[in-house]
């Protein structure tokens, strides 16, 4: 199979570059289409009475029943429509769902769909629980997991989910951890691009409008499971990126995501580097002061400059399991220029699936000599940071569109305070040799011909 996970930047065929705002910290103190293949039409098909918001029907008990809504009947298990000041709502009322329950169309969508989106957060001052879509092509016989779990907070998110699916279709949505923690879902809505159907089982498209896409949506590199049995291999998914967080070094493993142009945007950089509460309780929990006068920066795996679509957005990035020990000059210059060549991408009609990480112990920060950890031991210091870039025009059914002349870019550069003395392409090397490095299987979503030439190869292409 595969080897694990790094950070694909495959970098489509375009060239072009500006500096983008700087994504990582410096080590101060603790305050601190392109390729068009056929072009389908794109006018927006938005299905009778969707958006569902819930405000037409009646259930006050969790007992499993049927409701009509102004969509069509749903089914809702361990699930009412509450109107409390607890619950969270655009509007009067919205779904609770409490231990594992599910809220379920009842009804097929006839035209397909290419996007999902709906409101989720956590309901009054619960704690944290996960939930995921699925969709089902069978009336409800058997139902597909699409896009990563994600992790509900007090905030009232919108989740978005690429889907590529024709013909009949109906989703659910299942609480999959957090006991009798209750959570609060809305505005249900489904779209479609006349047209533009892709197939559940490949064959995307080319062309239409950017996306918020799945931050894992080329694969799971190292097989992380929420199972707090598994701490240092322990999958955290938000709505901003993937990661594995490893907890013997109190850093992730990897992080992984996507971007294109719809995750852009003009909310300032926070600057609000702070522990992440939702890792287990039992888990390492990083602080910005853990990196205080060590020599090295606080370095973001996804850029802040990647998400700043909104203040909420941008704020994720700063959580400091999305925050790994990166010498100065690594993260100030040739890391911080690649991200910003991704950036530039985004403008001429590109999506990219980036997976980012460090491997090895030992690297020299602005104080010199060689540093193993830092915190006491707590946090790895990683001697090689690596990037892994997939880079694809703008489109749908992403890693069914990926094929032996997709642009992939992977970097593995030295965690050292003079690796400025070369630009970011002359640490270009193959998946290959990350995957040897890393043990993971990256790009595992990909057919396994495919992998075989894309990882091979050193990306040659522009770099600016």
């Amino acid at each position: 199979m595969k080897k694990q996970t790094l950070l694909l930047c495959a970098i489509a065929l375009g060239s072009i570059f500006t500096g983008c705002k700087k994504n990582d910290e410096q080590n101060a103190p603790q305050a601190n289409s392109a390729n068009n293949h056929a072009l389908h039409s794109t006018a927006k098909v938005t299905y009778t009475g969707l958006p569902e918001t819930f405000e037409s029907g009646s259930k006050t008990a969790y007992a499993a029943a049927s409701v009509s809504l102004a969509s069509g009947s749903w089914n809702m298990d361990d699930a009412l429509i509450g109107n409390l000041s607890g619950d969270l709502k655009n509007g009067s009322q919205s779904v609770r769902i409490r231990n594992t329950g599910t809220l379920a169309m009842l009804f097929d969508v006839t035209s397909g769909a290419t996007q999902v989106t709906f409101k989720y957060g956590i309901y009054g001052s619960d704690g944290s629980s996960t939930l995921a879509l699925y969709y089902s092509t069978d009336g409800g016989s058997s139902w597909t997991q699409t896009g990563s779990a994600l992790t509900a907070t007090t905030t009232f998110t919108t989740a978005t989910f690429p889907v590529t699916v024709t013909g009949n279709v109906r989703f659910k949505v299942t609480k999959l951890t957090g006991g009798t923690n209750r959570i609060n879902i809305d505005d249900f809505d489904i779209t479609s691009n006349d047209g533009t159907g892709g197939g559940s089982t490949g064959g995307g498209t080319t062309g239409g409008a950017a996306t918020r896409d799945d931050n894992m949506g080329m694969g799971n590199p190292s097989g992380a499971t929420t199972s707090t049995s598994n701490p240092n291999n322990y999958l955290l998914a938000k709505t901003q990126y993937t990661l594995s967080y490893n907890n013997s070094k109190g850093e992730a493993n990897w992080v992984s995501w996507h971007l294109s142009s719809a995750w852009l945007g003009s909310a300032t950089r926070c600057d609000c580097f702070t522990a992440d509460a939702t890792l287990p309780s039992t888990f390492f929990k990083a602080t910005t002061s853990n990196y205080t006068n060590t020599g090295f920066d606080r370095g973001h795996m996804c850029p802040s400059a990647d998400r700043n679509g909104s203040a909420t957005d941008n704020s994720a990035t700063f959580l400091m399991s999305n925050i790994m020990p990166q010498a100065p000059m690594l993260n100030q210059q040739p890391w911080e220029n690649l991200e910003d060549y991704c950036r530039l991408l985004t403008s001429s009609g590109y999506e990219m699936y980036i997976i980012a990480g460090g491997y090895g112990q030992g690297g020299t920060g602005s104080n010199g000599g060689t540093t193993n950890t830092i915190a006491s031991g707590s946090i790895n210091v990683a001697a090689h940071c690596w990037k892994i870039i997939v880079i694809l025009p703008i489109g749908t059914g992403d890693a069914s569109r990926v094929s032996t002349s997709t642009r992939v870019i992977a970097v593995d550069m030295p965690n050292i305070n003079t690796v400025n003395a070369h630009t970011w392409d002359y640490y270009r090397t193959t998946v290959d040799a990350i995957e040897s490095a890393t043990g993971y299987d990256f790009l595992s979503n990909v057919p396994t011909s495919i992998q075989a030439v894309i990882e091979a190869a050193v990306d040659n292409g522009p770099t600016s």
